[in-house]
């Protein structure tokens, strides 16, 4: 039987690299974040220009500024969680 587990000291820079994965966090949360205020701004604009092609595209582009968000801020947790079930396995 192989008992392995991750090793935080195994490699140099490992902390690093955490530091490196929090600050990529940040950024896609912030760049969701201005994805969300121009995709309300083009529904808008869309909206009252009576054009429903753009209405459309900036409704998606909310959706998808919003999944982004969710999956950024998720992202640790998925991983934890998918880990604790390859576990079990």
């Amino acid at each position: 039987m192989i008992d392995i587990d991750p090793n935080n000291t195994g490699l140099p820079g490992i902390a690093q690299l955490g530091v490196i994965v929090g600050a990529v966090m940040t950024i896609g949360l912030v760049l969701a974040v201005l994805a969300l205020i121009v995709a309300a701004i083009v529904w808008g604009f869309g909206a009252n220009s009576s054009n429903p092609h753009l209405a459309s595209r900036g409704k998606l582009g909310v959706l998808v500024a919003c999944g982004a968000a969710i999956i950024c801020g998720a992202a640790v947790t998925l991983i934890n969680f998918f880990w604790s079930v390859g576990q079990t396995v």
